[in-house]
Parts: C-alpha cells; sequence; structure tokens
C-alpha cells in the first residue's frame, strides 16, 4: 500500500510539472507574440545621436585618407598595344591582319620607369569590352572534366567545343578554348628581366578544382581553333595560364595576372618589351593593354575604397552638423508632447 501511495504522489508531481511547464510556455508565448520579452530599447536622444555621427565621421575620414595614401604609393604603367603593333599599312583592316598567320606578329615598345618600383611587380593583362561574364560562354566549361578528366563523361555544356575525333576534348568548353595567347619578354638594356610564372593562380584552384593527373591531349587539335595552345605533357594542375583564365570575370574590363618581375627596377631605367600580337580581340572591338603594377598593404591602385570612407566620414559630420543645429535651435525637453501631431491646435 506504501509503494501505491508513492506511485500515486509521483505522477501526482509529473502531473504538476508538466502543467506548470505549459503555463510557462504559454506565458513565454504570449510575451513573445505581444512583444513583451525583455529587451535592450535604448532611447535615441537627440545629444547621442549627433554625437554617433560625429564619431563615426571622425573613424571614417582618417582610414579614408590611409586607403588614399597606401593606393597612391602604388606604381603603375599602363600600355594599350593591340593599336599599336598592327603594322600601319593593316591598320584599316585589323581582322585579316591577326587572322593572316603568315604575317609576324612581333612587336616591341619601349618605355621609361617613372618612379622607383619595388619588387614584386606584377605583371597583368587587360582586356576591354571583353563579356566573359555571358551566360553562354561561363556555362561552356565542365569542372567535372577539369578535376577528373576522362573518367567524367557528362561535357554537354561544353558545346561547341566538346568533341574531337570521337573523343572529348580536354578540357572542354569555349573558356578554355578561348584561352589569352599573348606573350611578353622583358628587356632592360640587355639583360633580359626574369619572369615569374609561378603561382599566379589560386592555390585552393590549384589543388582542389584542377586534376594533377588530367593532361590536355586534345586540346586545339580540331578543326576548331581558338587561343592559346597547352603542353600536353603537364597535367591541368600546374597550367597556371588556364587556372587564371578560367576563373571568368564579372564585368567587360578585367585583369588577368600573367606573372611577376622579382628584381627592383629604378626611376629611368629604359625597360623593352617584345609582343606577340596574337589574341584576337579586333573581331569585337575589344582591346589590350600590358600593365606593371607593385602593391601596397591594401593591394594594387584603386581609389574608390578611400573615397568612398572620406565621402561617408564628410556625410556623417554634415549631418551631425545639421542636427547640432537643429537642435540647438530647437531644443526641447525630453518628453516633452507638446510638438506631436495629435496635440496641435
Amino acid at each position: 500500500m506504501e509503494m501505491e501511495g508513492g506511485s500515486s504522489s509521483t505522477s501526482i508531481g509529473i502531473q504538476n510539472d508538466t502543467v506548470s511547464l505549459r503555463q510557462r510556455r504559454s506565458k513565454f508565448m504570449h510575451q513573445f507574440t505581444q512583444q513583451n520579452l525583455p529587451a535592450c530599447k535604448p532611447v535615441l536622444t537627440p545629444p547621442w545621436v549627433i554625437s554617433m555621427f560625429f564619431v563615426f565621421g571622425v573613424i571614417f575620414i582618417p582610414i579614408g585618407l590611409l586607403c588614399l595614401h597606401a593606393s597612391q604609393s602604388v606604381v603603375e604603367i599602363v600600355y594599350r598595344y593591340d593599336a599599336e603593333c598592327v603594322p600601319e599599312p593593316l591598320r584599316s583592316n585589323k581582322l585579316a591582319y591577326i587572322k593572316d598567320s603568315s604575317i609576324p606578329k612581333n612587336c616591341t615598345k619601349h618605355f621609361k620607369i617613372q618612379k622607383h618600383m619595388t619588387a614584386p611587380i606584377y605583371i597583368y593583362y587587360q582586356l576591354d569590352n571583353y563579356y566573359q561574364n555571358h551566360r553562354r560562354y561561363v556555362k561552356s566549361r565542365s569542372d567535372q572534366q577539369l578535376l577528373h578528366g576522362l573518367k567524367y563523361d557528362g561535357i554537354s555544356t561544353c558545346s561547341p567545343e566538346d568533341v574531337n575525333n570521337g573523343h572529348p576534348v580536354v578540357p572542354c568548353g569555349l573558356i578554355a578554348w578561348s584561352l589569352f595567347n599573348d606573350t611578353y619578354t622583358f628587356f632592360r638594356g640587355i639583360d633580359e628581366l626574369r619572369v615569374n610564372r609561378k603561382n599566379i593562380a589560386w592555390q585552393s584552384d590549384r589543388d582542389h578544382k584542377f586534376g594533377k593527373e588530367v593532361y590536355p591531349f586534345n586540346f586545339q587539335n580540331g578543326t576548331l581553333i581558338g587561343g592559346a595552345n597547352l603542353d600536353p605533357n603537364i597535367p591541368l594542375s600546374d597550367q597556371e595560364d588556364l587556372i587564371v583564365w578560367m576563373r571568368t570575370a564579372a564585368l567587360p574590363t578585367f585583369r588577368k595576372l600573367y606573372g611577376r618581375i622579382e628584381e627592383n627596377l629604378d626611376a629611368d631605367d629604359v625597360i623593352s618589351v617584345n609582343l606577340l600580337n596574337n589574341y584576337n580581340t579586333y573581331s569585337f572591338s575589344g582591346s589590350k593593354t600590358l600593365v606593371l603594377s607593385t602593391s601596397s598593404w591594401l593591394g594594387g591602385r584603386n581609389n574608390f575604397l578611400g573615397m568612398a570612407y572620406v565621402a561617408i566620414g564628410t556625410s556623417f559630420i554634415f549631418i551631425a552638423s545639421i542636427f547640432l543645429l537643429l537642435h540647438v535651435k530647437n531644443s526641447r525637453s525630453y518628453g516633452d508632447t507638446t510638438n506631436l501631431s495629435w496635440n496641435w491646435k
């Protein structure tokens, strides 16, 4: 009998706990739906708002000036060569020039270094009016084939550059097919400047997106010939030009890394560059530009970030000044309801 009494009291206790839990849950849900839960509700008084605008403005402006200083410290040489590297008699028909393989595409240009350039000096090629973000162009690739090669046969997205002599093209697709193929050789006087073309692609791309055992054994061997060729004896994971090119650009004007010069260039040095003007940008009114650039702690030259910080900081201080004038001229005590619309007479 004692055991039965104990079980009964235990059961009653469990029922009471269940009822209490339900009551607490119901109370919580009522507070939640009525937005009565405890919360931090700061009151944004005019002095507090004005102070915050001033503080953010004072913080943003020095950050913007620092970013602008870092951007301006970058030394950059920009040279457009697509028009100048066409022989004078052929400039009226550039498309015929670029398509005629019997015409030499060599071009030599000279420029003077205006400011000391500290290594590493990054070499970029810039293309304009080139829409790598076109939907059909972006889709014309096979990421699984880049990683697994012929083990993966799903290349339907690569058309029209998908099959050659009954075998899948490796790598397939229009992006790889249109690989940039201009080359640059640099000289300072009679000495050639060594260009390091290793580690120009993202390590994550080299390690995880391009196969170490995938070889371009039949690339550019069909009737449809596009841009550069690839060495069939080097795996795709080591074809860094291809890896850089396959990371498509979002805008029609873009730069891609070509290599690095790992020695300083002094002011007044005369640099000669031998170009092979192979890439066809004339058919779509595009342009090609060679860029040499140093870097800062912020990266390459880009004034946008610094200007944005300065503009936002200046706007904050301007707004704070307006609020301060209004507060001084038309101040009212905290909690004064006389100016509320329903109290107007």
